[in-house]
């Protein structure tokens, strides 16, 4: 009996970013809800997306970030600040958020943009170029690395991923984009956790591992510290397996014993 090879596909350099505000009940973060034909489709997720290449020539417009120690921290040879700017496109195309500041250290604000943001979605203008335009300075010191996921290698597409934590900047409100998000809402952790469990939301493993994480910080500013603490640490990979059992979907991380020993080397 012959074995056929099972090609596992490459993962796909993303970024998320876990955007923070205090609430009545507690500090809240935003959750976008992405369109059903969508990758992680009909599912609540953080803000996010792929790298693309004008994310690599954003390293000068970058502040508070210098390429090698952030991608020391990130793990990486070079290259890290791209996933700073990535973060940021990501979160103002998304959500309407822009953590960028003016040449005299003020916050921008996005409302100006619209247009702009449109076009950024649309493919017609492109990061680099609306950058420039407007003379942005991209605020990667409001960016706090704290995880990083690498999609199961049984999954047909994959990302790997390093999730961010930022505050909402003073005056600026998310907003959905409408195509790729068709919904959003400011929840706290344990709001998010218990509308998944009563099958009001759905969420995908790696967003409902990190709600469960974040539940009991207490501030905005807390879930900075947490997040800076944790890098000081250092970040691992986490790389969950897919398994069946009894007809379920089981997701196994390192450390259940039953997974697989394999894949206990890096990705």
């Amino acid at each position: 009996m012959t074995t056929e090879a099972v090609a596992i596909a490459r993962p796909l350099p993303s970024a998320t970013v876990v955007l923070v505000r205090d609430g009545e009940a507690g500090p809240e973060v935003l959750l976008v809800l992405r369109h059903a034909a969508r990758t992680f489709g009909s599912s609540f997720v953080f803000p996010g997306g792929i790298l693309d290449l004008g994310d690599q020539r954003m390293v000068e417009r970058l502040q508070g970030v210098d390429d090698a120690l952030v991608s020391r921290s990130l793990d990486l040879g070079a290259g890290g600040s791209a996933y700073y700017s990535a973060a940021i496109r990501e979160l103002f195309e998304e959500a309407g958020v822009l953590l960028a500041r003016d040449r005299d250290g003020h916050w921008v604000r996005p409302g100006h943009f619209e247009d702009d943001r449109a076009a950024l979605n649309e493919g017609s203008l492109s990061w680099g170029r609306f950058v420039e335009t407007h003379d942005l300075l991209l605020a990667g010191d409001a960016l706090h690395y704290f995880s990083y996921w690498v999609t199961p290698r049984e999954a047909p597409r994959r990302f790997s991923t390093r999730f961010f934590i930022a505050l909402l900047p003073p005056g600026q409100v998310a907003t959905h984009c409408g195509g790729e998000l068709v919904d959003s809402r400011w929840m706290t952790a344990g709001q998010a956790l218990a509308a998944h469990r009563r099958d009001e939301i759905e969420l995908p493993y790696p967003t409902m591992y990190t709600l469960q994480e974040m539940r009991d910080l207490h501030n905005a500013h807390e879930f900075v510290s947490w997040a800076e603490e944790r890098r000081s640490c250092g970040i691992s990979c986490n790389l969950p397996s897919m398994t069946e059992r009894d007809g379920e979907l089981e997701i196994l991380m390192p450390g259940d014993p039953n997974y697989p020993v394999h894949l206990l080397v890096d990705e």
